[in-house]
């Protein structure tokens, strides 16, 4: 009988040995279960508070403003935002072209991006409606052939700068004209066409008016990153197209009807005279 209890005895404390988790003897391996520190707890000194006590959180000393660190320089060229003394906004995506429209006051002044040179000045507003040529568009405007190499359109100005021609050097900064509404944007607010490209023959005016898309840097520039060039991003698409690509978009006017020539008024016969022939004189005396 005793044997028998023993043999039980073991064979329970067998199969809870088993059953339990591994680990050192005495010592249980399952995680302690989280509990607040109260001044019921028996391992707690000295707590006169009754209820839960937690840790306090870590405040962080008091310290000065971020430093704002200048950006890296990326080239060794230096651009300026192209409107100066006033709010604007732009698209950050292509519409149709690759250009954008920079929305600001009329009168507020477009400026040279970086140094240069003037390449071309248009003065006069030809754009009309009723034909929508191409190379009229913009209305005025004004072009920078910079120093890195990329031409640069300003157009829809109002007025274009005193002074400003063709071939006169300029630096970033200088006063170009005035942002307005010419051209095909004389029905909308004004604004500012910006576009990036290379230089080409005017007959080539699809090139002028935009070849790289311009936002990217026109907020580098506006943030302060004052040598981010589109110079790189020029050549690759320049490379890609070529120098003097055809036109693809938005190329050809409103067709235009042939004139009718005027009418012209049949000219009046004069009336016949008829001479007869083979009379005789009449006789006196008879």
């Amino acid at each position: 009988m005793e044997i028998m209890r023993s043999g039980t005895l073991a064979l329970v404390l067998l199969t809870a040995a088993c059953s339990a988790p591994a680990g050192v003897a005495g010592v249980s391996t399952n995680p302690p279960s989280p509990r607040a520190l109260s001044a019921a707890d028996p391992t707690v000194e000295g707590t006169a508070t009754p209820g839960p006590t937690f840790a306090a959180a870590v405040v962080p000393p008091p310290g000065d403003e971020p430093v704002r660190l200048p950006p890296p320089k990326v080239s060794r060229f230096r651009y300026v935002y192209p409107v100066k003394g006033c709010k604007t906004t732009y698209e950050r995506k292509r519409l149709v072209l690759p250009k954008t429209t920079i929305w600001a006051g009329r009168g507020c002044a477009f400026v040279a991006p970086v140094d240069g040179v003037v390449r071309e000045v248009n003065v006069q507003n030809k754009w009309k409606p009723s034909t929508d040529q191409g190379a009229h568009r913009e209305g005025r405007y004004v072009t920078v052939l910079g120093e890195d190499g990329v031409l640069y359109l300003g157009g829809h100005l109002d007025t274009v700068a005193p002074g400003i021609r063709p071939g006169v050097k300029v630096k970033a900064g200088r006063l170009l004209g005035r942002v307005g509404n010419t051209g095909n944007a004389r029905n909308m607010a004004s604004n500012l066409y910006f576009a990036v490209s290379w230089p080409a023959p005017p007959q080539y005016w699809w090139i002028r008016r935009g070849m790289v898309d311009p936002w990217t840097f026109l907020d580098a520039w506006w943030d302060g990153n004052r040598t981010f060039s589109p110079r790189a991003a020029m050549l690759a698409v320049r490379e890609r197209v070529g120098t003097l690509p055809a036109c693809s978009v938005l190329c050809a006017g409103k067709p235009q009807e042939p004139k009718p020539k005027p009418t012209q008024k049949p000219e009046e016969e004069e009336p016949k005279v008829i001479v007869p022939l083979n009379v005789e004189p009449a006789r006196s005396g008879q």
